[in-house]
C-alpha cells in the first residue's frame, strides 16, 4: 500500500448558517436548490450527490468541488483540510 498526498486543487466553498443571517449565497447553491438537488427539512440543508442525499447542519461548509459536484462538510474537517485561496487560487 502506498502513500498518497491530495492535489492542490481550489474550491468554492461557504459556511452555512441555517438562518437568517445568512446574507448572500453563492449562485452555484442558489441553482442547485432551484434544480431540486438541495431542499431543506428541520433546520438542515439536504443535498443530492452521486453516493445518495448528505445532510448539513447548521455550521458546516457547503462545498463546490473541481468538478461541480457540492456536498457538505464539518468544520473541523474543512479547517484542517482547507485553507483560503490567495489571488484566486494560488
Amino acid at each position: 500500500m502506498g502513500k498518497y498526498r491530495k492535489r492542490p486543487a481550489v474550491i468554492e466553498a461557504f459556511r452555512w448558517t441555517g438562518g437568517p443571517d445568512q446574507t448572500e449565497d453563492p449562485d452555484w447553491i442558489k441553482r442547485q436548490i432551484k434544480a431540486g438537488f438541495v431542499s431543506f427539512s428541520g433546520g438542515n440543508m439536504f443535498i443530492k450527490t452521486l453516493e445518495g442525499t448528505m445532510q448539513a447542519s447548521p455550521g458546516d461548509y457547503i462545498i463546490r468541488g473541481v468538478q461541480g459536484e457540492v456536498h457538505p462538510c464539518k468544520p473541523d474537517i474543512f479547517e484542517a483540510t482547507y485553507k483560503p485561496a490567495l489571488n484566486g487560487g494560488n
